[in-house]
């Protein structure tokens, strides 16, 4: 029978990417995670030995604790986040059985720089319309949930990064970008290793909406008209980006679970009686 402490890699797959992700500690002994140091998207790793001092900074944040196997590392873990209150469960098989399945796993080595708390920092221009929305969606469902993100004028865009030791991403010239006719998202599924097909079919609707190119898809003029409206509702891109996660977790869905799904209203004619 499981144990009511573990959680299998089929529902934690589903679980990456939604607002409901919990968060993913990678806590594999350094020989471990120097024979493979890939990541499961949207984990973070964390030494099991200081537990106890990083236990309580989860508060009421639920916890997936991996480790290699999924034995005595992220039980033990589990059961001292349990112990200090946070809602704590372990990956059945742990990394292992993860990489077995065949889901997706990110190089660590593409990531930027982290500030002082752990975070990457990235910089882009300001007045985000698509890319640079979608992007952010991209990195906090599926890379850094904690990920910093600066929208700065576009001639300070390459200093901001210099001085603030931030990752410049869709600007010309840099190696976050547009390549040839795909777009920054595209690079960032290429590069991070997540072309899935749900994530490859959100691509095609973002590229559609923010190449001009709105015969790609269905939906991309859709979403190019959402995003313009949502960039006149707000005048804080911050603002801005919090609210249009929405747009994403729902197009993400859609890819994922209902494109063969179809709506008509009345569904069936009226029978008189």
């Amino acid at each position: 029978m499981p144990s009511p402490n573990e959680i299998p890699t089929s529902t934690l797959g589903r679980l990456i990417g939604t607002p409901e992700c919990p968060v993913i500690v990678d806590v594999r002994i350094h020989s471990d995670f120097e024979a493979d140091p890939r990541l499961i998207p949207a984990s973070v790793r964390l030494d099991y030995r200081d537990v106890a001092s990083w236990a309580r900074d989860f508060g009421s944040r639920s916890v997936v604790v991996s480790c290699q196997k999924g034995l005595k590392l992220s039980q033990g873990v589990a059961a001292w986040l349990r112990h200090e209150g946070v809602g704590a469960e372990y990956l059945d098989g742990g990394f292992d059985a993860w990489k077995a399945a065949g889901l997706p796993l990110l190089d660590p080595a593409k990531l930027g720089h982290r500030d002082t708390a752990g975070r990457t920092v990235w910089v882009t221009r300001t007045r985000p319309k698509i890319d640079r929305i979608a992007c952010p969606w991209l990195i906090r469902r599926f890379i850094d949930p904690d990920a910093v993100f600066l929208f700065v004028a576009p001639s300070e865009v390459e200093a901001v990064a210099e001085r603030f030791a931030a990752t410049p991403f869709d600007i010309e010239n840099v190696f976050w970008s547009h390549r040839g006719e795909r777009c920054t998202f595209d690079t960032m599924l290429d590069e991070f290793g997540l072309r899935t097909r749900p994530l490859c079919h959100l691509a095609d609707i973002i590229r559609g909406a923010d190449t001009a190119r709105l015969d790609l898809t269905p939906q991309s003029a859709g979403l190019l008209a959402v995003s313009l409206g949502y960039s006149r509702m707000y005048r804080d891109d911050l603002e801005q980006l919090t609210a249009a996660m929405t747009i994403y977790d729902a197009l993400y869905r859609w890819c994922r679970d209902a494109t063969s799904e179809a709506h008509d209203w009345p569904s069936r004619p009226a029978v008189s009686p």
